[in-house]
């Protein structure tokens, strides 16, 4: 029998290309209060998300052109970020309940960086629009999304037993972390006017606005962050086993990225 040998964790050169540049544009759009030389700058940071959200269109469809994703690679991951989308509201955003965290980190655990960077990306998505938290946020949720996922399938995938889970527990919480750390740098510069000793400073010197950001998240993220950590610990400690064993089953037994052939019985 033939067999085809892509592997669904690795990125094909153009996808490696659509994602640098995907993640270039975003990582600006995220840090532009450290670099704009005033506040009127600031809406150009949504031009740097509108650039990169067909970048990861085009990741997408490279995946699928070279066939690092096939049909059942796609069809499991709309199926997985329809329950991503599902999963979100059940905390109603409450100090940072999100129960979607877990299945992303797990999904992407599995099926890898690039899977997990598509999965983020597009179970925000589908949960702002089955939610109608449609707003200029929603660029930046996307992406820390997608940051997420990448990060989550992309190292030590030998790992097995206590100590996977050691491992799925600290991407847990640097997840939890990273996400509310993203998201301030786009409230931050709105938060507290021009009047306060931690406001964004437009055109400012660079390590000043950095000291009054990193001030300001710790000291109004935390009620968000931790719980957020908490729970996505709690949720991959009791249902990671479990949860990890059926989406290897299940790619197993899908065979991902092997080509379905047919024989022809004799009689």
């Amino acid at each position: 029998m033939k067999t085809f040998t892509a592997d669904i964790y690795k990125f094909s050169l153009a996808s490696k290309i659509a994602l640098a540049l995907a993640s270039i544009f975003a990582a600006v759009g995220f840090t532009w209060p450290f670099f704009a030389p005033d506040i009127q700058s600031a809406r150009f940071a949504q031009y740097f998300f509108w650039v990169a959200m067909p970048l990861a269109f085009i990741l997408l469809l490279t995946q699928l052109s070279d066939r690092s994703l096939d049909a059942k690679s796609v069809a499991l991951l709309g199926m997985i970020a329809a329950l991503l989308a599902a999963l979100r509201p059940l905390g109603a955003g409450a100090i940072g309940i999100e129960p979607m965290w877990f299945l992303l980190i797990l999904a992407a655990r599995v099926f890898g960086s690039a899977f997990g960077f598509l999965l983020g990306a597009l179970g925000m998505l589908a949960s702002a629009l089955f939610t109608g938290g449609v707003g200029p946020w929603l660029t930046y949720q996307i992406f820390a999304a997608g940051i997420i996922g990448l990060f989550a399938g992309a190292f030590a995938k030998e790992l097995r037993g206590w100590r996977e889970q050691i491992y799925l527990l600290l991407i847990a919480i640097v997840a939890a972390f990273s996400y509310g750390l993203l998201m301030d740098l786009q409230f931050w510069p709105w938060a507290l006017g021009g009047n306060t000793q931690l406001s964004f400073i437009p055109g400012g010197d660079l390590q000043i606005n950095l000291q009054r950001f990193i001030t300001f998240h710790f000291l109004s993220s935390m009620a968000w962050d931790i719980p957020r950590a908490i729970l996505t610990s709690v949720l991959i400690i009791s249902t990671g086993p479990a949860v990890l064993s059926a989406l290897r089953r299940s790619k197993k037994r899908a065979a991902f990225l092997t080509p379905i052939e047919f024989s022809e019985r004799l009689s």
